[in-house]
């Protein structure tokens, strides 16, 4: 049998007093874990987008016609409420989910020996963008899905998964000052595609508030501008992406750029081909609500794959103490 240490007082005080110190204290995570950790948040961070636009897209948005309730008189979705109550309610439940998986990235960042105080202040931004994405989406709900909320809401939730895919690359890094692996020219080039990156997924959010899937079967404003035509500025930045996108990847090939930008660029290219094709079959098929589904999942994916080529730009290798030399070290011998 193992022995389970006795808890003293003065141990129950430090946990109240600050739980992290005193978990971290007792249990030194692995690498591996605290990588894990920090992708099941990224993982939670895309999966509670998907699961939002299944709410929009099953016409659930006022499946739970108030917040914080569900209901003026319940807390819950009941069985009246039926299939659209049921999946309002759900997603608000998995923001719990996605809570936890924020506090184990927090928990297993602070754990970890030597400590990375900026693993931690990265778990912990992501829990704020949380807080305060639970709080637009209460308002969403309040204001009657009002378009601009709605946009405000992903926007949101992207910045949620930019933090968590930052956090996850820098578990795999050292703490060490950033060194470029290409040169200045390459570095402006690959700003230009996140600034049109940015660019695409904020018209994006345009065409879902102008077109037909408003979130609710009841009356839903909608934003006053043509969809197609923002369908059409929305096709154009894709390929603006595509086009950068290629010019990255010869340009890292005229180079000798390292592997690491090129395999992120490659891995982008195909990740923008697959949504592409996504996109206009969506388009000429009036938008069916499974493909506009799979081309959210899809803009997660490839302003990861974006985040993934910039932060493959530079590395930062392992801060390494620095040791007596062997003068030193006889010097100390004789002493």
């Amino acid at each position: 049998m193992v022995c389970v240490p006795n808890v003293t007082r003065a141990d129950a005080i430090s946990a109240v007093r600050n739980p992290l110190a005193f978990i971290a204290g007792r249990w030194t995570p692995t690498s591996r874990t605290v990588r894990r950790a920090a992708l099941a948040a990224l993982v939670m961070a895309v999966v509670i987008v998907v699961t939002g636009g299944a709410v929009r897209l099953t016409g659930s948005g006022l499946g739970c016609p108030t917040w914080p309730k569900c209901t003026d008189d319940s807390l819950t979705a009941t069985s009246a409420m039926g299939f659209h109550g049921a999946i309002e309610f759900g997603n608000r439940m998995l923001t719990y989910v996605l809570c936890a998986a924020v506090g184990w990235a927090i928990i297993a960042a602070r754990s970890q020996k030597p400590w990375r105080r900026s693993l931690t202040r990265l778990g912990w931004a992501q829990f704020w963008i949380v807080m305060s994405n639970a709080i637009l989406g209460g308002v969403v709900v309040l204001v009657g899905l009002n378009p601009y909320t709605v946009a405000a809401h992903f926007l949101l939730s992207t910045a949620l998964i930019t933090v968590a895919a930052l956090m996850w690359q820098r578990t795999r890094e050292g703490d060490a000052e950033a060194r470029p692996l290409v040169g200045k020219s390459v570095q402006q080039l690959v700003w230009f595609l996140v600034a049109a990156a940015v660019l695409l997924i904020a018209v994006g959010t345009v065409v879902t508030g102008a077109g037909p899937h408003a979130g609710d079967s009841s009356e839903v404003d909608r934003m006053h501008v043509g969809w197609e035509n923002v369908a059409k500025l929305h096709a154009v930045l894709a390929w603006i992406v595509v086009t950068l996108t290629f010019a990255l990847w010869f340009v890292l090939k005229a180079v000798d750029a390292p592997k690491g930008p090129l395999h992120r660029t490659r891995d982008l290219f195909l990740v923008l081909l697959a949504q592409g094709v996504i996109g206009y079959v969506q388009y000429f098929t009036d938008l069916p609500e499974a493909l506009v589904g799979l081309h959210m999942l899809g803009s997660c994916l490839v302003w990861i794959a974006v985040l993934r080529v910039l932060l493959s730009l530079r590395e930062r290798p392992d801060v390494v103490a620095d040791l007596p030399g062997p003068s030193a070290e006889s010097a100390l011998t004789r002493a």
